[in-house]
Order: structure tokens, then C-alpha cells, then sequence
């Protein structure tokens, strides 16, 4: 089959490899009928996230059509078209039974768990196409995968419902929406997001069903304000304002009820702190994320307010305002997203179109163009909102 695959810092490339196989009871393969360049995979592209290897094959947000299911999957069958949660999660230890999939104990292999563990105390879950830290899987930005504990992760779509309008339950829109329930929203509540790309957008379109009186959007890409503004938001360029000093404005010198991290750990801006952690950064011993939005999150928001972070971090930073954090009593909420557990709800959302997933889609390429679409969607981020790749 065709799939892409990494080949070392910005070299990815369409190669053909073996097809997947059904390697455990409870496998399904499916035919692969779109996939999706996500907002993370850039961090694999940038390599910033450590556990690769030449040829691993990338992607994480993808859905398509069961070919063939092991023998102790009753769940699914042959001909099922199915959305897959990027979130390897076996349905049935400690974490699965207490509903936080995201912290599957059985999802990574014993051979694979070991440098998580090194480095964040505790093996990560499994995940498709994200590094050896989290599985080493194969990605879903090809022809085919393997997915294993099939029988509790994806979900069956209806037919006459498009590709396009249920893609996003793979990832984003699942982890936009649980962005929104971190930040504890309240009906009437002011809401700030940092990142304007799909997973802000998806929290915004989220922290707007679940109430907020307001939504602020933080982005410099003139677009993606655009998209955030025609969500609902009001918008803030940060390259035009002073971000803290505008939100106080904005709200009577209060601050916003909550903030949002939706940008992680490549933070944009020429502020001194995120010029310091770029130069860290490229040490990959003094530093290894820029988490200049993390800190003005936490600057920004209101005392007692909370902070949400889906933005993903991978390793260590400095200059955390501890204090802030301390002395304001706020709450942080982060993690993986636990995919599963929002997808029937989700999905019925999509269903009575009371949300639109399709608005931020602004290219559509053939598998055998991935490599343009990574390097546009890194470089071009303004005009390249989001890529959908069709492998078939």
C-alpha cells in the first residue's frame, strides 16, 4: 500500500510499504477513506517530539471502511464505515473503566512503555502515527491501517452523512469540545483562546454551545481570525495589541472567567521569553518547548479563574509563573483527550447540524501530495487552515 512517512526533520514522503495485517484478536483493518494532517503533526515534522524513526507512517485523524476484523471483535463487521479515535485505549483497565481512555494502561506495548515512562513517570497510552513514545503504530495517513482494540474505539457511521462532516471526531472536534469542559464554563462566562487553527476553532465553536456570554480568539493569522470571527468570536491580533492589557480592557479589569492554551508547545511571537525558549530550543538540553502562551494564559485570566491547555507539550520549559498560579488560586486542566467518551454525543451534534466541522477545511489533496500539504500547512498557515488527504 501507499502511506507517508518520516524520514527525519521536514522530509516526509509517500512510499509504498507492507499492508497492515490482523495481528491481535480484537484488530480490524480498515480501508482508509480520508485522513487529515493535524496541528501536532507539525511537531513531528519539526521534530520536536523525540521516538521516531525513519519510515514510521504518520496520521492520526482518519476514518474509513472495515475489510476485516479479528476473531474477537462482535462489534464490528466487514462493510462498517467508521470514524477512529487517534487514542489507543483497550476499554478495560483501571483508566478505560474510569472513563479516561487517553490514560490506557495496556494500549502501549511493554517494549514501547519503557521511555514514556523515563520521561513522564508513567507509560503514555497508544496512539496512531505519534513516535515509539506512544506505541510506535502505524499512522492512518495511508491506504489502510491496523487498529487495534477496535471493538471499543471507533464508531459506526450512518450512511448519507459525508467524509468530511464526521473526520474531525477522530481528533479535533472531540478535543476542542473537552478544551471547553476544562475551562469549566459557565453560562455567561468570557472565554479567552490562544490559537485560531483547528483545535481553537473548535473550542470556540464548543465554549459558544456550552454557554460562554463571550469568546476572545488570540491569533495573528488575518484568516483564521476571519474563521474565528464568523464562529462567534471577538478577535484580538497579537501582533497589533498588547494581549493581557487588551483582556483587561475587554472585561472591566476582571480578566476572562477562563483561557484557553489551544497553540502549545511552538509558540509564535518575537516577546522576549518565547525568543529565549526558540534558542533552548534548538539546544534540546536547555529547553525543549516554547511555552510562551501557557504563561500568558495564566497572567491573563482572572484570580480564581481556570486554565485549559489542549495544546500539546512534550517535554521540559522554564520561567513557569508559579506565583501567578499560586497566589491567583487558579485551576489547570490538561491532557490527552479521551476521545471515546464524546463521540456519540458528538456525533449526534453533527447529525442535528447543530455545529459545522467543515468551515475551517481549506484543502483537499490526494495521499500522493501529503508532503506538499505538510510543508504548506507549516509554512502557510494563513491560507492552509486544514488539509484532508483521500488515499483512494
Amino acid at each position: 500500500m501507499r502511506a507517508l512517512t518520516w524520514h527525519g526533520k521536514h522530509n516526509v514522503q509517500v512510499d509504498t510499504v507492507p499492508d497492515p495485517q490482523i495481528v491481535n484478536p480484537r484488530d480490524a483493518i480498515i480501508k482508509i477513506t480520508a485522513t487529515a494532517i493535524c496541528g501536532s503533526d507539525l511537531h513531528l515534522y519539526d521534530s520536536m517530539i523525540p521516538g521516531m524513526s525513519n519510515g514510521d507512517i504518520l496520521g492520526h485523524e482518519f476514518m474509513g471502511i472495515v475489510e476485516e476484523v479479528g476473531p474477537a471483535n462482535t462489534t464490528l463487521k466487514p462493510g462498517d464505515r467508521v470514524v477512529v479515535p487517534f487514542v489507543i485505549a483497550c476499554g478495560k483497565c483501571f483508566f478505560c473503566d474510569h472513563k479516561m481512555p487517553a490514560a490506557c494502561d495496556n494500549s502501549n506495548p511493554a517494549e514501547k512503555a519503557d521511555a514514556s515512562e523515563v520521561a513522564y513517570g508513567y507509560a503514555m497510552t497508544g496512539a496512531f502515527g505519534y513516535s515509539h513514545l506512544t506505541g510506535g503504530y502505524a499512522g492512518g495517513q495511508a491506504e489502510y491501517a491496523r487498529v487495534p482494540y477496535s471493538d471499543y474505539g471507533p464508531i459506526k457511521i450512518p450512511d448519507g452523512v459525508s467524509d468530511e462532516r464526521v473526520l474531525f471526531l477522530s481528533d479535533i472536534f472531540p478535543t476542542g469540545w473537552m478544551a471547553a469542559e476544562n475551562a469549566q464554563i459557565k453560562p455567561g462566562d468570557t472565554v479567552a483562546i490562544w490559537g485560531c487553527g483547528p483545535v481553537g476553532l473548535f473550542a470556540i465553536k464548543s465554549a459558544i454551545l456550552m454557554g460562554a456570554g463571550r469568546v476572545i480568539a488570540i491569533d495573528h493569522h488575518p484568516r483564521r481570525l476571519e474563521l474565528a470571527k464568523q464562529n462567534g468570536a471577538e478577535v484580538l491580533n497579537f501582533h497589533e495589541v498588547k494581549v493581557r492589557e487588551a483582556l483587561m480592557e475587554m472585561t472591566a479589569g476582571i480578566g476572562p472567567d477562563s483561557c484557553i492554551d489551544a497553540v502549545g508547545m511552538e509558540s509564535h511571537g518575537f516577546s522576549p521569553d518565547n525568543i529565549i525558549d526558540a534558542v533552548k530550543q534548538e539546544t534540546k538540553i536547555l529547553g525543549t518547548d516554547r511555552p510562551h502562551v501557557l504563561r500568558e494564559t495564566i497572567m491573563a485570566v482572572r484570580k480564581g479563574g481556570t486554565v485549559s491547555v489542549p495544546g500539546v507539550y512534550g517535554g521540559v520549559a522554564d520561567k513557569w509563573p508559579i506565583g501567578a498560579f499560586m497566589e491567583k488560586g487558579l485551576t489547570l486542566k490538561t491532557g490527552q483527550t479521551h476521545v471515546q467518551n464524546y463521540l456519540p454525543d458528538l456525533l449526534q451534534l453533527i447529525l442535528d447540524n447543530k455545529i459545522d466541522t467543515t468551515d475551517l477545511i481549506s484543502h483537499r489533496l490526494p495521499l500522493e501530495q501529503a508532503a506538499e500539504g505538510y510543508k504548506n500547512f507549516k509554512t502557510n498557515q494563513n491560507e492552509w487552515t486544514k488539509v484532508v488527504l483521500l488515499p483512494h
